[in-house]
């Protein structure tokens, strides 16, 4: 299986921190699809969960609105800068927003329902390993949405780039790769409107 190329953290945080002033305005109209996203993990009042690579945290009050006051809400990005931005876009009022390295994560084992992901795996510099520290901090029979507002082929038209045998994202890739890191694939959608690789925590 061959995996998308190796992306450093410092990579990271420089491509997204020059970007995440005017990040949400570049895509102004992904509101309904990250609801969507979010109600696909269908959490319950009173739970637990991660938006890991939250960015500027266009997900969190839909997590938040799910769980409800009761529930708890963090979201994780190794960004400042895009930290900084969902605090100014008021989301910081949904959630505990971490400064974190989601392959790092200051969280206890077993400590979450769900963790929220969107479009964080191909920004992982160890897939495996970033996967595996999710599944960590989740417990058994807990679930994992990998999400994009947008399918593969129509963020690869979107970037100028084919789609290739090779990439991650494809179920034949995915699910190996989710299994080996404590995942079991439940569903699988990948249409132009959306991708979502919805996995349960082993055990």
């Amino acid at each position: 299986m061959t995996s998308l190329p190796t992306t450093r953290p410092h990579d990271v945080r420089a491509f997204f921190g020059a970007r995440a002033a005017g990040w949400d305005a570049k895509f102004p109209d992904d509101g309904p699809a990250y609801a969507a996203g979010v109600a696909a993990l269908g959490l319950r009042e009173g739970q637990r969960v991660l938006d890991a690579g939250c960015g500027t945290g266009r997900a969190l009050p839909a997590l938040r609105a799910a769980v409800g006051a009761r529930g708890a809400v963090l979201g994780a990005d190794l960004t400042p800068e895009m930290l900084t931005a969902a605090v100014r876009a008021g989301r910081g009022a949904c959630a505990g927003l971490l400064l974190a390295d989601v392959t790092r994560l200051p969280l206890p084992s077993a400590a979450l329902d769900a963790v929220f992901a969107a479009g964080l795996v191909s920004h992982l510099s160890d897939s495996a390993a970033g996967l595996t520290e999710l599944a960590r901090v989740v417990r058994p029979g807990g679930r994992l949405a990998l999400f994009h507002p947008v399918g593969r082929a129509a963020l690869a038209a979107r970037k100028g780039h084919p789609l290739t045998p090779g990439d991650l994202r494809a179920e034949p890739n995915l699910r190996p790769l989710l299994a080996g890191s404590g995942w079991d694939l439940v569903r699988y959608v990948d249409e132009d409107a959306r991708y979502l690789a919805l996995a349960v925590r082993h055990g």
